[in-house]
């Protein structure tokens, strides 16, 4: 038998509406909305299911929104009876992974994450970041050019290893904007500039990292019941000081994904669970190993599909 992984989707998954047919549904699920609205002190859940999209949009709403979501997700799909042998997430859905591996608190880290975010979007003033998707790059020639135009031009580093031919770049908009010019050198067909607040896992976050570890020393953590595969390492861990030190470094570090998944794989991992708003994560697993089963429980119907046998 394979081994099973549920993974968990960070920021650019969100939708509104999401998760609102889980809490509809499931008492448990209904409960974490709840929780999450207490624990923040504001009707985030009002946000998540009402819009307007340019508030849920705004960091600080996006992460606790998609945490929440996952989460509630995560409880309906409970009925499944399916347990991970592993568990990680994108960026922010490490931390969905943690409260699932039982590192973390829930309530505990829905607040965290709200600060998070909070702090991601204060670390570089409005405009003075960018962030930019290439296509087709080779991942050593990126990082050469990222080098050479960081020493240059101005600061842009390889932020999020996706897939095969998918790498994201964070830092200064004249170094994104460079890059953008001579993505050509490394290989790329395409650049594509992405919306985003900031800079996001450049080390031009490293202000907000400062301020991350005062508010993760605060936080009781756990030892994982489950092994985290970790985004900066690709590395599963279990240690729960180990762990703090790794989310605070995961804000000024490119997140590892495809190495994640490929580690995963070859720990067993042949059935991947994508539990969380969207199907981002599915289409990147399938590009980095088609072999390997992929499901997406992003919806009550999913749950339900899954628990009548059409998707196993």
């Amino acid at each position: 038998m394979g081994k099973i992984a549920f993974v968990f989707p960070g920021q650019g998954s969100q939708a509104v509406g999401m998760g609102k047919d889980a809490c509809d549904r499931v008492d448990a699920s209904r409960e974490r909305f709840e929780q999450a609205d207490a624990a923040l002190g504001f009707a985030l859940s009002q946000i998540v299911f009402e819009g307007p999209e340019e508030e849920l949009k705004k960091t600080y709403h996006t992460q606790p929104a998609l945490l929440t979501t996952s989460i509630a997700l995560f409880e309906a799909f409970r009925a499944a009876g399916v347990q991970p042998d592993y568990v990680a997430g994108h960026s922010l859905g490490e931390y969905s992974a943690l409260v699932v591996a039982g590192v973390l608190g829930f309530e505990d880290a829905v607040r965290t994450v709200r600060l998070r975010g909070e702090y991601m979007e204060q670390a570089v003033p409005g405009g003075r970041g960018a962030m930019a998707a290439t296509l087709g790059a080779d991942r050593g020639q990126l990082t050469a050019l990222c080098a050479d135009i960081s020493a240059s031009v101005g600061v842009v580093e390889p932020a999020n290893l996706n897939c095969p031919g998918q790498i994201v770049v964070s830092g200064s908009k004249e170094g994104v904007a460079a890059l953008a010019e001579r993505g050509k050198e490394a290989g790329a067909k395409r650049v594509i500039p992405l919306e985003v607040s900031g800079p996001f896992h450049s080390s031009l976050m490293k202000p907000a990292a400062e301020r991350l570890a005062a508010a993760l020393a605060e936080v009781a953590m756990q030892p994982a019941v489950v092994p985290v595969v970790a985004n900066v390492t690709a590395e599963t861990v279990q240690d729960p000081a180990v762990v703090r030190d790794l989310l605070v470094r995961q804000v000024y570090s490119p997140v590892l994904w495809e190495d994640s998944i490929a580690a995963l794989i070859a720990l067993g991992v042949d059935t991947f669970i994508e539990i969380g708003s969207g199907t981002v994560l599915a289409g990147l697993i399938r590009k980095i190993d088609k072999s390997v089963n992929v499901v997406s429980i992003n919806s009550m119907a999913a749950v339900d599909a899954y628990l009548a046998g059409g998707q196993a």
